[in-house]
Protein backbone atom coordinates (compact mmCIF):
# COMPACT_ATOMS: atom_id res chain seq x y z
CA UNK A 1 0.00 0.00 0.00
CA UNK A 2 2.40 2.38 1.03
CA UNK A 3 4.54 1.90 -2.51
CA UNK A 4 1.13 2.73 -4.24
CA UNK A 5 0.51 5.45 -2.46
CA UNK A 6 4.27 6.84 -3.19
CA UNK A 7 3.78 5.99 -7.01
CA UNK A 8 1.04 7.63 -7.06
CA UNK A 9 2.99 11.02 -5.52
CA UNK A 10 5.64 10.19 -8.13
CA UNK A 11 3.05 10.41 -11.05
CA UNK A 12 1.65 13.75 -9.83
CA UNK A 13 4.71 15.08 -9.02
CA UNK A 14 6.44 14.56 -12.57
CA UNK A 15 3.13 14.88 -14.85
CA UNK A 16 0.92 17.37 -12.78
CA UNK A 17 -2.41 16.55 -11.18
CA UNK A 18 -3.97 16.33 -14.47
CA UNK A 19 -7.47 16.03 -13.11
CA UNK A 20 -7.91 19.29 -12.34
CA UNK A 21 -5.45 21.23 -14.41
CA UNK A 22 -7.48 23.45 -16.84
CA UNK A 23 -6.72 24.03 -20.78
CA UNK A 24 -5.35 26.84 -22.26
CA UNK A 25 -8.44 27.05 -24.57
CA UNK A 26 -10.37 26.91 -21.51
CA UNK A 27 -8.26 30.00 -19.41
CA UNK A 28 -9.16 31.48 -22.24
CA UNK A 29 -12.95 30.84 -22.19
CA UNK A 30 -12.76 31.53 -18.22
CA UNK A 31 -11.79 34.60 -18.92
CA UNK A 32 -14.35 35.79 -21.11
CA UNK A 33 -12.45 35.67 -24.20
CA UNK A 34 -12.80 34.10 -27.83
CA UNK A 35 -10.69 32.49 -30.18
CA UNK A 36 -11.88 32.88 -33.89
CA UNK A 37 -10.87 31.61 -37.24
CA UNK A 38 -7.61 32.90 -37.81
CA UNK A 39 -7.46 36.09 -40.61
CA UNK A 40 -5.91 35.73 -44.20
CA UNK A 41 -2.73 37.42 -44.81
CA UNK A 42 -3.70 40.54 -45.97
CA UNK A 43 -0.63 40.09 -48.27
CA UNK A 44 2.47 38.08 -50.10
CA UNK A 45 3.44 36.81 -46.71
CA UNK A 46 2.15 34.16 -44.16
CA UNK A 47 0.99 34.40 -40.25
CA UNK A 48 3.13 31.98 -39.10
CA UNK A 49 6.75 30.20 -39.96
CA UNK A 50 8.29 27.38 -38.42
CA UNK A 51 11.73 26.24 -38.22
CA UNK A 52 12.55 23.94 -35.73
CA UNK A 53 10.92 24.05 -32.68
CA UNK A 54 10.38 27.45 -32.96
CA UNK A 55 7.14 29.29 -34.58
CA UNK A 56 7.57 33.26 -35.62
CA UNK A 57 3.90 34.64 -36.10
CA UNK A 58 3.68 37.95 -38.04
CA UNK A 59 2.19 41.00 -36.57
CA UNK A 60 -1.82 40.65 -35.57
CA UNK A 61 -3.83 43.68 -34.90
CA UNK A 62 -6.08 44.52 -32.32
CA UNK A 63 -9.79 42.54 -33.87
CA UNK A 64 -12.87 42.42 -31.62
CA UNK A 65 -14.55 38.72 -31.66
CA UNK A 66 -16.72 40.04 -34.19
CA UNK A 67 -14.02 40.63 -36.52
CA UNK A 68 -13.80 44.99 -36.36
CA UNK A 69 -10.69 46.03 -35.33
CA UNK A 70 -10.17 48.22 -32.19
CA UNK A 71 -8.41 51.80 -33.98
CA UNK A 72 -7.34 54.59 -32.27
CA UNK A 73 -3.93 56.64 -30.90
CA UNK A 74 -2.97 56.17 -27.48
CA UNK A 75 -2.59 59.76 -26.41
CA UNK A 76 -5.48 60.85 -28.58
CA UNK A 77 -8.10 58.61 -29.04
CA UNK A 78 -7.55 56.17 -26.40
CA UNK A 79 -6.70 55.69 -22.68
CA UNK A 80 -3.47 53.31 -21.56
CA UNK A 81 -6.59 51.23 -20.25
CA UNK A 82 -8.24 51.14 -23.63
CA UNK A 83 -5.01 50.61 -25.44
CA UNK A 84 -4.16 47.70 -22.53
CA UNK A 85 -7.19 45.69 -23.76
CA UNK A 86 -6.53 46.28 -27.66
CA UNK A 87 -3.27 44.32 -26.37
CA UNK A 88 -4.99 41.79 -25.37
CA UNK A 89 -7.59 41.32 -28.09
CA UNK A 90 -4.34 41.59 -30.64
CA UNK A 91 -2.85 38.51 -28.45
CA UNK A 92 -6.07 36.47 -28.78
CA UNK A 93 -5.62 36.70 -32.47
CA UNK A 94 -1.83 35.46 -32.26
CA UNK A 95 -3.19 32.95 -29.84
CA UNK A 96 -6.55 31.76 -32.91
CA UNK A 97 -3.15 31.78 -35.16
CA UNK A 98 -1.45 29.54 -32.56
CA UNK A 99 -4.31 27.40 -32.57
CA UNK A 100 -4.74 27.03 -35.77
CA UNK A 101 -1.09 25.86 -36.38
CA UNK A 102 -0.55 23.10 -33.25
CA UNK A 103 -4.67 21.99 -33.12
CA UNK A 104 -3.85 23.00 -29.22
CA UNK A 105 -2.35 25.41 -27.38
CA UNK A 106 -1.12 23.30 -24.85
CA UNK A 107 2.05 22.14 -27.19
CA UNK A 108 3.31 26.14 -25.82
CA UNK A 109 6.52 25.36 -24.40
CA UNK A 110 7.96 28.82 -23.85
CA UNK A 111 6.49 32.55 -25.70
CA UNK A 112 10.28 33.74 -26.23
CA UNK A 113 9.54 36.77 -27.47
CA UNK A 114 6.58 39.67 -27.85
CA UNK A 115 6.96 42.52 -30.22
CA UNK A 116 4.01 45.04 -28.85
CA UNK A 117 3.70 48.05 -31.71
CA UNK A 118 1.71 50.90 -30.63
CA UNK A 119 -0.33 53.53 -32.65
CA UNK A 120 0.40 56.47 -30.43
CA UNK A 121 1.18 60.66 -30.31
CA UNK A 122 4.89 62.01 -29.98
CA UNK A 123 4.59 62.81 -26.61
CA UNK A 124 2.87 59.31 -25.60
CA UNK A 125 5.59 57.45 -23.86
CA UNK A 126 3.80 54.78 -21.86
CA UNK A 127 3.36 51.90 -24.47
CA UNK A 128 5.18 49.28 -22.38
CA UNK A 129 1.96 49.51 -20.00
CA UNK A 130 -0.26 49.26 -23.10
CA UNK A 131 1.57 46.01 -24.35
CA UNK A 132 1.05 45.13 -20.39
CA UNK A 133 -2.21 43.58 -21.86
CA UNK A 134 -0.47 40.92 -23.84
CA UNK A 135 2.21 40.32 -21.18
CA UNK A 136 -0.48 39.84 -18.26
CA UNK A 137 -2.62 37.77 -20.32
CA UNK A 138 0.05 35.42 -21.81
CA UNK A 139 1.05 34.84 -18.42
CA UNK A 140 -2.00 34.19 -17.04
CA UNK A 141 -3.12 31.69 -19.59
CA UNK A 142 0.42 30.22 -19.70
CA UNK A 143 2.85 30.89 -15.54
CA UNK A 144 6.15 30.41 -16.29
CA UNK A 145 5.86 29.65 -19.87
CA UNK A 146 4.09 33.04 -20.70
CA UNK A 147 7.17 34.45 -19.48
CA UNK A 148 8.76 36.65 -22.29
CA UNK A 149 11.69 38.76 -23.60
CA UNK A 150 9.43 42.01 -25.02
CA UNK A 151 9.53 45.11 -26.98
CA UNK A 152 6.85 47.86 -27.20
CA UNK A 153 7.84 50.86 -29.37
CA UNK A 154 4.96 53.85 -30.28
CA UNK A 155 4.07 54.14 -34.08
CA UNK A 156 2.91 56.97 -36.03
CA UNK A 157 0.37 54.23 -38.20
CA UNK A 158 -0.53 50.98 -38.06
CA UNK A 159 -2.49 48.92 -40.65
CA UNK A 160 -6.02 50.00 -40.69
CA UNK A 161 -5.69 52.76 -37.94
CA UNK A 162 -5.48 49.67 -35.48
CA UNK A 163 -4.72 51.16 -31.83
CA UNK A 164 -2.24 48.13 -30.79
CA UNK A 165 -0.12 45.08 -33.26
CA UNK A 166 1.78 42.45 -31.53
CA UNK A 167 4.39 39.65 -32.95
CA UNK A 168 5.48 36.87 -31.04
CA UNK A 169 8.33 33.93 -31.02
CA UNK A 170 7.45 30.93 -29.60
CA UNK A 171 8.98 27.83 -28.88
CA UNK A 172 6.87 24.52 -29.25
CA UNK A 173 6.95 21.08 -28.56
Amino acid sequence: MKLLFTACCLTMLVFGNTANAQSVEQKLTGMGLTLTAPTKSAGNYVKVVRTGNLLFLAGHISTRADGSTITGKLGKDLTIEQGYEAAKAATVSVLSTLKAELGELGRIRRIVKVTGFVSSMPDFTDQPKVVNGCSDLLVALLGDKGKHARSAVGMVALPLNAAVEIEMVVEVE
